[in-house]
């Protein structure tokens, strides 16, 4: 079944869908981030991660992987990602500390 809906960018709607694509670890980690509110920093790291990882910025509407949708190019993603699981772990650490020092920074007034 192909989504129709395409977003600018990896839509959190999406996180559910990944929890089986790996293994115990990343499956503990979905779990705690569908608990999570949106907006929370561990769930824009998250979202981050995937952007990133999924190339989600140079997306064209009409490539290959957008005519898919979000939720199709994210599920390929994780499972073609070469890495293990505490590779990818460490991507959504990383990204994790990236939303945590913009947010230091205040540049978008979250404080």
């Amino acid at each position: 079944m192909h989504d129709t809906g395409i977003d600018l960018l990896f839509p959190p709607y999406v996180v559910p869908s990944l929890k089986y694509l790996r293994g115990s670890m990343w499956q503990e980690l979905i779990e705690n981030l569908m608990n999570l509110n949106d907006l929370t920093r561990e769930r824009l790291a998250f979202i981050h991660m995937m952007v990133n990882l999924s190339g989600c910025v140079t997306c064209q509407a009409d490539s290959f992987k957008a005519m898919r949708g979000c939720s199709q190019c994210a599920l390929v993603t994780i499972k073609r990602f070469r890495g293990n699981d505490r590779e990818l772990i460490d991507k959504y650490l990383e990204s994790l500390r990236t939303i945590n020092r913009y947010i230091q920074e205040d540049r978008y007034g979250f404080n």
